[in-house]
């Protein structure tokens, strides 16, 4: 039995609820429905249960530009499923939704002018097909299934529990436990002081170090405003609008004078950590400010796990596993009971669903994105990829403006199909990566960038990756430019 809609949308996380809304605020009439293979919503604040998990990106701006944030800047992930469940009650997306649903494939017909998607229902093992004129994928950027874990040597030697966060177990007891987390990215930062009080001790082992910036976890514009019984709307957008600009600022600083800002994030860990600690060995990374992700720390709450020795960190390479624990490049030994593999996840491309075009493989290494929203060659289709400097809601809402006029213009011109073509013109243009590792390289972006589509130097040909230049230039763009063709 097949089902159709006009538009199909891949996950009911963050990206799938905001679309779902920008679809019933913007295009009423459109049939829709919301796939997701969870047995619930929420999508990375459902796979993640891990002590501690937060936001690392403040919900003014993480936060639907529709839905006013009224609590702390950086939240718990239960208080973030909070809204997201308000936000599906208050405009009963939750008839869209068919949860337990995982797509197999998703194939396009230009004859018929419709994609054809293979479902399997996880409950009953049932296959089912959809169709549907437009294809929306908002199911993040990661392998939610399996997380990145290197593989060391020994790990089978190692007589304590090893654990990756993104499959935490229920079950887990760490308390009185010495406890080694491996990693120094935003996760570690989080369950470090979220376990600190519990184990009997904790160590943060990285291979290099990360910059923290600690941040008291609240917001004085919008405790001001508050104060003057400004409506929670306009509180949300005032907030909203002084976080972006921060953040961007922030960003622009960091390229034009990383020494300066290097030098501000180092002196924020002295601080609280003291002159006594060694910070150039632990805090100081060789890379510039905003490389890679900044991380925020609430409270500055793993600084003062440190500082009070709960907790301690470790600069050193891994050698190998042993049975009492990990053996370092330096010789020394970290006794652990408990070892967790904080070392981030792998990128999946489109949520590892094969592609065909026509009955032709697709492969999106080989296509050309348009705005990092669309890809040359692929018809009806837009993936929601957020930003990896500022909050990813923030491209949520832009494209749901953008797909709402798309839906309008395709409608308005009698079309049923666009797709994304190089023009003549464009055929010479130089190809370069998804994302410049010059300008940003972790390692869940490094290890997967050759599965990622290309991109120019030229507008709409290109990934911008900054809110400010994007929230102008999609809106403004041009649909006659040649770029997309209707049909």
């Amino acid at each position: 039995m097949s089902e159709h809609f006009d538009v199909l949308i891949v996950g009911a996380g963050i990206s799938g609820i905001g679309g779902a809304y920008h679809l019933l605020d913007q295009c009423p009439g459109t049939s829709f429905v919301v796939l997701e293979n969870q047995e619930g919503f929420g999508g990375t604040w459902r796979t993640h249960t891990y002590p501690g998990i937060r936001s690392d990106s403040d919900l003014y701006t993480f936060g639907y530009r529709f839905k006013p944030w009224t609590g702390k800047p950086i939240a718990s992930a239960e208080a973030i499923m909070e809204y997201l469940g308000e936000v599906i009650d208050e405009n009963r997306i939750d008839q869209h939704i068919r949860y337990g649903h995982e797509i197999r494939s998703a194939s396009w017909s230009t004859d018929d002018k419709h994609w054809t998607v293979e479902v399997e229902r996880l409950d009953t093992r049932e296959h089912s097909t959809f169709t549907c004129t437009f294809l929306w994928m908002c199911q993040g950027y990661y392998d939610h299934k399996k997380p990145y874990t290197p593989q060391w040597e020994g790990m089978d030697d190692f007589r304590g529990d090893v654990v990756h966060p993104q499959t935490w177990p229920d079950d887990l007891d760490y308390a009185g436990k010495r406890v080694v987390v491996i990693g120094s990215g935003a996760t570690a930062a989080t369950l470090i002081p979220a376990m600190a009080d519990d184990t009997e001790h904790i160590t943060m082992l990285q291979r290099s170090p990360t910059y923290f910036a600690p941040r008291a976890n609240v917001d004085e514009l919008a405790d001001q405003l508050r104060s003057l019984d400004v409506p929670d709307e306009w509180t949300h957008e005032i907030v909203r609008r002084n976080r972006i600009k921060m953040t961007n600022e922030i960003d622009k600083a960091a390229k034009a004078f990383p020494d300066m800002v290097r030098d501000e994030l180092v002196g924020m860990a002295r601080e609280i950590l003291g002159d006594d600690f060694d910070i150039e060995t632990h805090f100081t990374p060789a890379y510039r400010p905003w490389q890679q992700r900044l991380a925020l720390i609430p409270d500055g709450d793993l600084f003062h796990a440190l500082k009070d020795g709960k907790a301690s960190v470790v600069t050193d390479k891994i050698e190998r596993f042993t049975a009492e624990g990990i053996l370092l490049a330096s010789g020394d030994v970290l006794e652990a009971d408990i070892i967790v593999t904080a070392t981030g996840f792998d990128l999946s491309v489109l949520g590892g669903v094969t592609f065909d075009i026509d009955g032709e493989a697709l492969d999106f290494s080989n296509t050309v994105t348009w705005y990092g929203a669309m890809f040359s060659g692929v018809p009806n289709m837009v993936w929601v990829f957020g930003y990896f400097r500022a909050s990813w809601t923030l491209k949520v809402d832009l494209l749901g403006d953008f797909v709402a006029r798309l839906l309008h213009e395709m409608s308005d011109r009698g079309a049923s199909m666009v797709v994304p073509r190089l023009r003549p013109e464009d055929e010479a243009m130089e190809l370069r990566p998804w994302i410049e590792p010059d300008d940003f390289n972790p390692g869940y972006v490094m290890r997967s960038l050759h599965l990622m589509p290309k991109q120019t130097a030229e507008a709409p040909w290109r990934h911008l990756q900054d809110y400010l230049l994007e929230k102008d230039a999609l809106p403004a763009t041009d649909l006659d430019d040649g770029t997309l063709v209707f049909d």
